[in-house]
């Protein structure tokens, strides 16, 4: 994927590996990422068909329609998530991105990180943290391979292991440490499908809470839930964006290695940052302002600099931009 494209990952959906039949449908749902399950929608017995099966899909050239095909393994601590990433080193087209479940530490996501770079991949990450383990370590798991662009938050698992309810008061927590690590590396954050479909309001009210809390995106069980979760995770309005992320680039001095292929939020909420609201990380200096204007609009940028001119005194309009401009400058969570 090259390295200016922006995906969104507002919504996933789940199909199984053993039915490559339903996979023209799934991406025809409107979810931004179509996710194929090798782990927990087959059954044992199944796991070598639905494994070949997925892989021959990518023999197929895909279509460059905006969505995003990830591969979920079963997790790396069994045989059958051995076996799985074995068949995708070994298939004619690597899957372009595998999710990695049950991710306990960022050593078995180092592992396989280094496992296809030797192989010549390009193959994507994406992990779920769903353990009391791997909630420890989210923020270290966040930060293990440059690969990883989303961090998705198992919340049936997660429940199971605190032996609490499977609501949204009692795994906040959870949920904001998974999002603080996400933040941390500049990733997505996908929050837990809601489990009742007929209950479209109560998924509703969990989706925005869970955009407001900082989640970039929400899953889903059934394609009714499609549109509400887009239109809830998408920009506000066409000029002043609710969050915009782009593809960004992070590199370490000093001979450090490189960070490549980061997704970077730019803007959250910025009328409501202007307006003295809550600043969780800011910038210096106006450098992004050209990315500014292509994003939000010349105009938003110099309104926004007269509300920093009026609320902090600043002499010139110029110094006020500059400091419109330090909004934009990092990730912003």
């Amino acid at each position: 994927m090259d390295n200016e494209e922006f995906q969104p990952r507002r919504s996933f959906i789940f199909m199984p590996g053993v039915s490559p039949d339903m996979f023209p449908k799934a991406l025809a749902t409107g979810a931004d990422i179509v996710c194929i399950d090798l782990e927990d929608a087959i059954a044992p017995n199944h796991k070598q068909d639905a494994r070949e099966r997925t892989m021959k899909l990518f023999e197929t050239p895909q279509a460059k329609d905006g969505v995003e095909r990830i591969v979920r393994i079963n997790c790396l601590r069994t045989t059958d998530g051995m076996a799985d990433v074995q068949a995708a080193v070994s298939a004619v087209t690597a899957p372009p991105a595998l999710m990695l479940p049950k991710v306990v530490s960022p050593d078995e996501v180092k592992a396989l990180d280094e496992l296809l770079t030797e192989h010549d991949m390009l193959t994507r990450l994406h992990v779920i943290i769903e353990t009391n383990a791997g909630l420890e370590a989210a923020y270290e798991i966040a930060q293990s391979s440059d690969r990883i662009d989303a961090m998705f938050f198992g919340g049936v698992d997660m429940a199971a292991e605190l032996r609490a309810a499977n609501k949204w008061e009692t795994l906040l927590y959870a949920r904001s440490r998974v999002v603080h690590a996400a933040a941390g590396a500049g990733l997505d954050v996908i929050d837990v499908p809601y489990l009742d479909l007929d209950d479209m309001e109560g998924m509703e009210r969990e989706a925005q809470l869970a955009e407001e809390l900082g989640f970039t995106g929400k899953g889903s069980i059934h394609p009714k839930q499609i549109a509400p979760l887009n239109a809830i995770f998408s920009p506000r309005c066409p000029r002043t964006p609710g969050y915009r992320r782009l593809r960004g680039r992070r590199q370490r001095s000093c001979g450090a290695r490189q960070q490549t292929d980061r997704k970077t939020r730019v803007a959250y909420d910025v009328s409501h940052r202007a307006r003295g609201g809550e600043d969780r990380r800011g910038l210096s200096g106006a450098a992004r302002l050209l990315l500014v204007h292509d994003h939000v609009g010349v105009d938003i940028v110099h309104a926004l600099a007269g509300r920093v001119l009026a609320h902090e005194g600043l002499v010139g309009i110029e110094i006020a931009i500059d400091k419109v401009g330090a909004f934009f400058q990092r990730p912003v969570f």
